[in-house]
């Protein structure tokens, strides 16, 4: 049977190059990069090349790249450490409805800590009401947290226009964007969107699992939030991840190096599976913004009358392999908040599947999800209301 792995957006398979890279710094670069002996040294160094990497890739210096173990301690050291950093200035903080948990959780933990949390509002699309973020900001806000590529329907905010309305109405107002499904597949540079703080996760684009990045502006003042041997200035202490930060690297620099073609076959796999099952599948919609201008990677698809998690199992039993809610969520049935804040109601939330393209998506793999997927969206929909439409 056909293996069909349609759930990328929640994690990547590592590629060759990635899986080479690991292995390599386990066996030969083993020591610790904090020693001074050789062995240390060259770990130390194997981790430089990587910074130096990241940073031109970012537009920024490399020290203001930290590694952290991914998105979500990326996203905690960056909304915390600011938080409690500067809340003798101001304790109000802006954040979106359709933030990913591992932000939208850690504002929630600041408004119970007594911080003025401001949620600004999206349109059906997903797109921030920029009008409304400009009202919110005044002198006591020192925070704004906003995603570039929201995870479950792929809308791309305009992040450059965004930091630029963020700093002409408060300069001091730090800017952090959770770029964790838009690092290699959307541009973006720091310094021309003014962003202050910055996170990435390495599995979401072939590499390893456990290892991410948090981009830090010299500017920004960021209370540490794990204590221990003072790695990283201090600021995440730990003994790096040599194996993991350099297994990030090199999926990274195949991506980048790639990148063009990669992002072609992304936009063409998502627009040849959504037009065959807008056309052949009755009663279904494309949640979000319009496929050509939302991320290449991800696709959203309603289905009338069919519950996305029974359709999700009922693909896996053919060895199709999609989502029915957030890239780190998608084991747990939960009603999902970015849907509900694009206006979709009721039945709809939980209709919603998630198609999630990689660089080896084939043609071949779309026609068989097809087949597969007619056949059991026509099967389920007989013990729904007979078929009727709600």
């Amino acid at each position: 049977m056909k293996e069909v792995y349609l759930d990328n957006a929640a994690t990547t398979k590592p590629l060759e190059v990635t899986i080479e890279a690991v292995s390599t710094i386990m066996r030969d670069y083993y020591g610790n990069p904090s020693s001074l002996h050789k062995k240390g040294i060259e770990a130390e160094n194997k981790i430089k090349e990587c910074t130096t990497y990241f940073a031109n890739v970012l537009g920024c210096t490399e020290d203001e790249i930290i590694y952290t173990s991914g998105g979500t301690e990326s996203n905690n050291l960056a909304i915390l450490g600011v938080a409690h950093a500067y809340q003798k200035i101001g304790k109000r903080i802006l954040t979106t409805a359709i933030e990913h948990p591992s932000v939208g959780d850690v504002f929630k933990h600041l408004e119970a800590e007594g911080f003025e949390v401001i949620i600004i509002p999206v349109d059906e699309k997903g797109y921030v009401d920029e009008s409304f973020l400009e009202e919110a900001i005044n002198e006591e806000t020192t925070l704004v947290s906003i995603m570039h590529v929201n995870n479950e329907i792929g809308t791309i905010q305009n992040i450059e226009r965004i930091g630029k309305c963020i700093k002409a109405k408060n300069s001091k107002t730090f800017f952090h964007v959770d770029a964790v499904q838009s690092f290699t597949k959307v541009p973006l540079s720091v310094r021309k969107a003014q962003i202050d703080l910055l996170s990435i996760s390495g599995h979401k684009f072939y590499g390893p699992r456990g290892v991410g990045l948090f981009y830090k502006s010299k500017k920004v003042r960021v209370l540490n939030q794990l204590h221990g041997g003072g790695q990283q200035k201090n600021l995440r202490s730990g003994t790096e991840n040599v194996a993991g930060i350099y297994g990030m690297y090199r999926a990274a620099r195949y991506v980048i190096e790639n990148q063009k073609a990669i992002l072609e076959a992304y936009q063409s796999a998502k627009i040849y599976l959504a037009e065959r099952i807008l056309s052949e599948v009755e009663g279904t919609y494309v949640n979000g913004e319009d496929m050509e201008t939302s991320a290449p990677h991800i696709l959203n698809v309603g289905f009338d009358n069919v519950r996305a998690e029974v359709l999700l199992h009922a693909l896996e039993q053919y060895q199709i392999y999609v989502s029915s809610g957030s890239a780190c969520a998608s084991n747990k049935v939960a009603k999902s908040g970015t849907l509900a804040a694009i206006g979709l109601k009721d039945q709809a939330l939980d209709n919603a599947v998630r198609f999630s393209f990689s660089l080896e998506t084939t043609k071949e793999d779309l026609d068989y999800c097809m087949d597969v997927l007619k056949k059991q969206v026509t099967l389920l929909r007989k013990f729904t209301l007979g078929g009727k439409k709600k």
